[in-house]
């Protein structure tokens, strides 16, 4: 399982406390305005704001808090400019990782990013150092219930690339492009999915099988993932389950 699958199984489990914070609001909503910016805002054109408007939906967003925010994007609203920025870098056991940010002050936001990594044991990286790694793709969060021979073809027919074990749920990959077709075709075909997102999947994975080093990995990643600024953070750690459940406690 690779890293983004294991930490997006994590941060699943620990999803409440994430928008009792109201971090995870916040980063959606931002997500939604900088969509409607660069693509217009109706969500039946701009294939980018319909699936980030779904996610905040499904996440509970007010609808009129999604509006203001598509509002904003399209300058109906004033509001602050934020600009997509990514960095690379290294965290514990040589991973690699990939932060994607939002942000109205890229300087502060390097900053902070540069000093996690530092203090949880990794260094930035130069763009491109690690991203050849990763692969832009779909996924679509399906129930573990769901009968994997019977989900498969109904994923392959609606133009998937692969159905995933992630354990607790079923993970349906496709090209980015597709993934409100086969979101659609899943749905007709009687398999409800709990969520679909833009994503970076790495190519191959790194094992971390020492429960110290497993515990710095996901202390860099709750590091970067607490900053307002950070809106997705990409790995390629694989954490056997035995040593996942270990360090999750």
């Amino acid at each position: 399982m690779s890293g983004h699958s294991k930490w997006a199984t994590i941060k699943h489990k620990k999803g409440a406390q994430d928008k009792a914070r109201g971090k995870l609001f916040a980063k959606l909503i931002r997500q939604v305005e900088v969509a409607a910016r660069e693509g217009g805002g109706d969500v039946n054109s701009n294939a980018t704001l319909r699936t980030m408007f779904a996610k905040a939906r499904e996440s509970s967003v007010p609808l009129d808090t999604i509006e203001r925010a598509i509002k904003r994007g399209t300058g109906e609203l004033e509001g602050v400019r934020y600009e997509a920025i990514s960095y690379e870098g290294y965290g514990p056991g040589g991973i690699a990782v990939i932060v994607e940010c939002l942000t109205d002050n890229r300087n502060r936001t390097g900053a902070d990013v540069r000093s996690t990594f530092s203090k949880s044991g990794g260094s930035m990286a130069e763009p491109g150092a690690v991203s050849w790694q990763f692969e832009r793709k779909g996924v679509i969060s399906v129930d573990r219930s769901a009968d994997e021979d019977s989900l498969t073809l109904a994923a392959i027919e609606a133009g998937a690339e692969d159905v995933q074990d992630l354990g607790d749920q079923w993970q349906v990959v496709c090209a980015p492009g597709d993934l409100t077709a086969v979101r659609t075709g899943l749905d007709q075909a009687g398999f409800a999915s709990s969520g679909a997102d833009l994503v970076m999947l790495a190519s191959s994975t790194i094992e971390i099988a020492d429960e110290a080093e497993a515990r710095k990995v996901l202390k860099l990643m709750d590091a970067l993932e607490d900053n307002d600024d950070v809106q997705n953070v990409y790995s390629n750690f694989d954490i056997p389950d035995n040593i996942l459940e270990a360090v999750s406690v």
